[in-house]
């Protein structure tokens, strides 16, 4: 069976402010803090990677999370911000479903525009993989967060490229039960997830030097 990691290597790379990738930004919804350090080395990246109902900087506001984004990582139940589909055809997205595997069905939100591009992520590939990495075992109703998959793909398809990651809480609060976001009320966490052995394999990559957490 083909292998969809090359494609979606490919089709990234595509999407890329400069080529070849040498440094890329992968951003989680955490809330954080203003700093005008963290958005300009986010905003610097070649290739910037966000998930989900993610925010961008505005004018006039204090610099948090950058104000670029290449490539959009986000599953189908994501409230969609007004930042999710603004200029959508200059950005790449990639569709998670990984609940898929367990018989989820499949909707199409009627928030997304009408023409927009996507392409699937083939769960065989990516979250079958992140799933063994995690140490679940086949056909257990489990799935990794879409945050924990963006970030896969960037060390995993970009090995040779500085990857810098932010706002991830699991790996400050393994335990929390609730995600606080940028954008919009709390949310409990999914029980198909187990962000504390998320946190543990994020955490392996920044020991191993293949990634860098900035808060």
């Amino acid at each position: 069976m083909t292998d969809q990691t090359e494609l979606l290597r490919d089709a990234m790379t595509a999407y890329a402010l400069r080529r070849p990738v040498a440094t890329v930004a992968v951003l989680g919804n955490a809330p954080l803090e203003p700093s005008e350090e963290r958005a300009a080395r986010i905003d610097a990246a070649d290739l910037v990677i966000r998930v989900n109902s993610f925010v961008l900087d505005r004018p006039g506001e204090p610099p948090r999370q950058g104000s670029r984004v290449d490539v959009v990582v986000w599953p189908r139940l994501t409230r969609a911000t007004p930042f999710l589909f603004d200029r959508y055809r200059e950005r790449l997205y990639l569709l998670v479903e990984p609940m898929r595997m367990h018989g989820r069905k499949e909707l199409w939100p009627p928030s997304w525009p009408a023409d927009l591009g996507l392409i699937p992520v083939a769960n065989r590939d990516v979250a079958c993989r992140i799933n063994a990495e995690l140490g679940f075992a086949p056909g257990e109703p489990l799935a990794p967060t879409t945050g924990l998959t963006a970030a896969w793909l960037a060390v995993n398809l970009f090995p040779e490229a500085r990857t810098t990651l932010a706002g991830f809480s699991f790996l400050d609060d393994p335990h929390q039960t609730r995600w606080r976001h940028q954008w919009g009320d709390e949310a409990r966490v999914g029980p198909e997830h187990r962000i504390e052995a998320e946190g543990r394999l994020m955490q392996s990559w920044i020991d191993d030097g293949r990634a860098t957490f900035v808060r």
